[in-house]
């Protein structure tokens, strides 16, 4: 059985869907919390889920099957950028982190886990695939999240370098990441999800003026990834078993904001309309202007797969998934 930590979010529900299709066979364990949310439809057309554990009981359930685990995808976390409860994260996202890797190390059982770009912070250093040490202790993240995955990163390569580490690992430092199944993430969606609504309503979209001259308004860059790609990127790693590391999952071709709504206006067959916004206070100190995924270590590893262009991606998205009466993957 395969144990997907995460299994009713975003790119976890993602991911049980595409093993559902590939390994028909094979029972997947979803741990997640669900509470009132309506996280619940992200899998609710899946039938190869063979039960549901809450994050706190996974080591008691791993115990109790370690003969029948093939590999722990670990995905779930408090992925939120503003959360301010440090205590609450660092319980989430670093200690149920390594105790899965422990496990995991014992049990010898491939971990597959979700880092982050936030991990990069203002991007002052870049975002080069270098994942050695010496190049991830000069990363700086914004917030309690990004440095929570950018510590875990720096604690797997600490613990291979000193081969106590899993029979395969791999953190995977996802970009923008937009795609199906994100509803339930509220104001953490992906920008497309959040322009569909407003076009509907306004006939608009609303961005950010720019806070950087450098930076005209809506010509702010990011890397922004289909979710399909990323679990396609996990779904390979798992099948080629002798590759470990820290990976960068974007692009690797940086676009703007004024690109990817108009990209939803065409998908919408809509005019173009854009107010450009004053940008919070808070937020002013805190903006990523660039963030574009250097993809040297995945692709020297042996992955030759393309990524699905923005253009492309958005109109997937917004016609086969956002303007249908069913938008569940």
């Amino acid at each position: 059985m395969f144990v997907v930590t995460g299994g009713a979010g975003f790119i976890g529900s993602n991911l049980v869907k595409k093993l559902e299709d590939l390994y028909p066979t094979t029972q997947v364990v979803v741990a997640d919390v669900f509470g009132s949310s309506e996280k619940w439809q992200n899998i609710v057309k899946r039938f190869n889920i063979s039960t549901f554990i809450e994050p706190s009981e996974i080591l008691s359930f791993l115990n109790q099957n370690s003969q029948k685990i093939q590999a722990i995808f670990h995905l779930g976390a408090i992925s939120s950028t503003v959360e301010k409860n440090v205590d609450l994260i660092i319980d989430s996202n670093i200690r149920l982190s390594l105790e899965l890797w422990n496990w995991c190390t014992q049990y010898p059982t491939p971990f597959i886990y979700a880092s982050s770009a936030a991990t990069y912070g203002e991007g002052e250093h870049g975002f080069s695939d270098d994942m050695t040490l010496e190049n991830l202790q000069s990363l700086r993240p914004l917030n309690p999240y990004g440095w929570s995955k950018h510590f875990f990163d720096l604690q797997a390569l600490r613990l291979s370098s000193e081969n106590k580490c899993p029979p395969q690992w791999a953190g995977l430092k996802f970009f923008n990441v937009y795609g199906p199944n994100e509803d339930h993430k509220e104001g953490q969606k992906s920008v497309i999800a959040t322009f569909y609504p407003q076009i509907l309503k306004e006939g608009k979209i609303r961005l950010f003026k720019s806070n950087d001259p450098g930076f005209k308004d809506g010509e702010q860059l990011r890397d922004f990834v289909w979710v399909g790609d990323c679990v396609n990127v996990m779904v390979w790693l798992y099948q080629n078993p002798t590759i470990s590391g820290l990976f960068n999952v974007g692009t690797g071709q940086a676009r703007s904001f004024n690109d990817l709504a108009k990209s939803v206006f065409k998908a919408l067959s809509r005019p173009v309309v854009i107010d450009y916004i004053d940008m919070p206070e808070a937020l002013q100190n805190k903006y990523q202007n660039f963030t574009e995924a250097s993809l040297t270590n995945l692709r020297n590893a042996g992955y030759v797969h393309p990524f699905t262009s923005l253009e492309d991606g958005v109109q997937i998205y917004v016609q086969n998934f956002l303007m249908q009466k069913d938008p569940y993957l």
